[in-house]
């Protein structure tokens, strides 16, 4: 038996721990095998506090819990504590540099380890918890940067049995996890169960119909982990995507209380060089734990993954279902809905590309009838969209090269009917088709020539839709691109007067701010990925570079190297440096930065390049994006390259 096995359950029955005279907190009494000798003083047993080596060889019940291990050298120079809180005690483990790196502790003073704390960093990631003082952890929580997950243990096996909390993007990677293992336990207990739902109060014919999904999605699950080929052994969850969640509110087809959902979420994951998408589909908020609904979709690299159709906003969900079911539409419909969640079906065991192709085209078919037989322009609308969007993924990924045709046939249907449906669907081809057209040996130029061409047109013929405040944020970048800033600020600012309080507005706004910020002050303040504030005004009296970057972009992680060498060559004139984080969710940043940990700040708000607030303060649209500020806190760069800062930071530091 290893030592730290042996450690685990001594530690969990140490009725026979003495307290030593004249000390009030406890120590532990450790089998002398594993941690020493139990020393004898005028006849009495006292514990010798365990060394560092053996109480750092414990470890999580839970495997994959990222915490802080230290090498034998440095573990030997390690000092082991009591605990100095008020009813606690047992022990700490601190580094050499007066870090923390494990608890255990006895909470109810009953002299039996009932917490055992693993810390990075200095925090608390995670712990495993004798909820019942019986000698055996029963909950095992993650804390801290290790996420929100706390999970139950009835039967105190070692297996987590059920989450009490949860986080819809920890659902995305219990998903993955699930899947690469093949593991339906681990699937099993994030489906939603029959007595949450009836909690939810949804309704009757929705409760029944969710509960049926969800008893099907468990029968399946094995099927499809053998089927499945894309998420591999090895594979690793990297993002969690999605639209805002939404509210299905209070009267919902019988619903007697408000409802969080997530619909069409997808998780994204990676397996050595390759990428691919899980198209997880609808997420139910239940008390503090998010709940899946079905079987995933799955995608693998360059693979698209077949589109649902909702269960609660998407028209052609289980909501039309019922619908038609109560009267609410007809049969002709219910038909087409039946029959586009066939194809659906098979879309996702289909392997063969031409199978897949012919799939796609006739999913467009039954979209296409459902646009003819809905019923009210809101219906109507949406059928166009989810034409619009399931063509586009599938032209893009290849699944459906025959495609491109028909998108772009969508638009001028509408285009005297519906200026916002048929700039919808416009913008949506162009962006198609450029990429498409960036083939390996296509003419770069040629190719971005059309585009900015496309575009200038598209805002002609659409000056005042959503899609054209995109277009013209499109065209600014690409002058920022040609170092022609004056016709870039002049889009930025057109943008930002007309179309005040949107994404794109907020976003070009603060793109004119950051191209007419040489030689003044910028305001950047916000969170950090560990949880705190930050002002760039704090570092006032020092250079500083700021660096936006993502977990996604390899050219940002390269940048983090040169980062590294220029801080040190830097070090007597004081360099500082800010990253500023735009992935979705703060867990990818967080786990990149447990594996590769940087000496710098790093800044982080929800929301993703595309409308974190971080990005749109400073109007970031690519990464990397690079600002050189000087020790008066003034930008003397808005946008410096990597292989410039050297010499910027020469010649900035000369001036001074």
């Amino acid at each position: 038996m290893t030592d730290h096995l042996l450690l685990r359950r001594f530690l969990a029955r140490v009725g026979g721990t003495r307290m030593i005279a004249g000390n009030r907190r406890l120590r532990l009494i450790v089998a002398g095998a594993v941690a020493g000798s139990v020393v004898s003083v005028a006849g009495s047993a006292v514990a010798a506090s365990p060394s560092p080596v053996s109480a750092l060889a414990l470890k999580p019940v839970q495997d994959g819990v990222d915490f802080e291990t230290v090498t034998p050298d440095v573990a030997a120079k390690c000092s082991v504590n009591d605990i100095d809180r008020k009813g606690w005690f047992g022990w700490e483990v601190v580094s050499p540099d007066g870090m923390m790196l494990r608890r255990f502790a006895d909470t109810n003073g009953d002299k039996k380890i009932d917490l055992w704390s693993y810390y990075k960093f200095g925090v608390e990631v995670y712990r495993d918890v004798d909820e019942d003082f019986n000698g055996k952890a029963d909950q095992y929580r993650w804390l801290g940067t290790g996420g929100t997950r706390w999970g139950m243990d009835d039967d105190e096996d070692g297996r987590i049995d059920r989450w009490k909390q949860i986080s819809a993007e920890e659902v995305s990677a219990e998903l993955v996890a699930a899947l690469r293992d093949a593991d339906a336990a681990r699937f099993a207990r994030l489906l939603i169960t029959a007595d949450e739902l009836k909690s939810l109060g949804l309704g009757k014919e929705k409760t029944e119909l969710l509960s049926a999904k969800a008893d099907r999605a468990a029968r399946d699950f094995q099927g499809l982990a053998k089927r499945q080929s894309s998420v591999g052994s090895k594979a690793r969850w990297v993002q969690f995507a999605a639209s805002p969640p939404g509210i299905v509110p209070e009267g919902t087809d019988g619903s007697t209380s408000d409802v969080m959902v997530y619909e069409n979420a997808v998780a994204m994951f990676e397996e050595s060089d390759k990428g691919g998408q899980l198209l997880v589909g609808t997420l139910i908020r239940s008390d503090d734990a998010w709940r899946l609904v079905e079987l995933p979709s799955v995608g693998g690299d360059g693979e698209a993954i077949a589109q649902t159709t909702g269960n609660f906003f998407t028209p052609g969900g289980s909501g039309i279902a019922n619908g038609a079911a109560a009267g609410g539409i007809g049969e002709a419909t219910q038909r087409l809905v039946t029959a586009l969640e066939s194809v659906d079906g098979k879309l996702a065991e289909a392997t063969n590309k031409s199978d897949i192709a012919k799939l796609h085209g006739q999913r467009a078919d039954v979209i296409e009838d459902l646009i003819s037989n809905a019923e009210g322009d809101a219906v109507r609308d949406s059928w166009v969209r989810q034409l619009v969007d399931t063509l586009s993924l599938a032209i893009q990924s290849g699944a459906y090269p025959d495609g491109m045709e028909r998108l772009r046939k969508v638009s001028p249907r509408f285009g005297s009917k519906d200026e916002q449906l048929a700039a919808y669907a416009d913008y949506q081809a162009i962006s198609t088709e450029y990429v498409l057209r960036q083939t390996p040996e296509a003419d770069f130029a040629e190719v971005q020539k059309w585009y900015l061409e496309a575009l200038t047109g598209f805002v002609d013929r659409y000056p005042r839709t959503p899609e054209t405040a995109q277009a013209y944020l499109q065209l600014a970048l690409s002058k920022e691109f040609e170092d022609k800033e004056a016709e870039a600020l002049d889009y930025y600012k057109k943008v930002a007067a007309a179309f005040p309080g949107t994404d794109a507005g907020e976003k070009a706004a603060g793109a004119a701010r950051r191209l007419d910020s040489v030689g003044r002050r910028i305001e950047l303040e916000g969170g950090t990925i560990d949880g705190k504030s930050f002002s760039l005004a704090s570092l006032r009296g020092k250079p500083v570079v700021v660096h936006y970057w993502a977990t996604w972009c390899e050219p940002c992680k390269q940048d983090m190297k040169l980062l590294r060498r220029l801080q040190a060559a830097y070090q007597r004139a004081g360099l500082q440096l800010v990253g500023v984080n735009v992935d979705a969710t703060g867990e990818s940043a967080a786990a990149y930065l447990r594996e590769n940990p940087l000496p710098w700040v790093q800044m982080f708000e929800p929301g993703g390049l595309e409308s974190s607030r971080l990005a749109k303060t400073l109007g970031v649209q690519t990464l990397p994006t690079m600002m050189l500020i000087d020790a008066d806190g003034k930008v003397v760069r808005h946008n410096v390259r990597a292989a410039e800062l050297d010499e910027e930071l020469t010649s900035m530091l000369k001036r001074k």
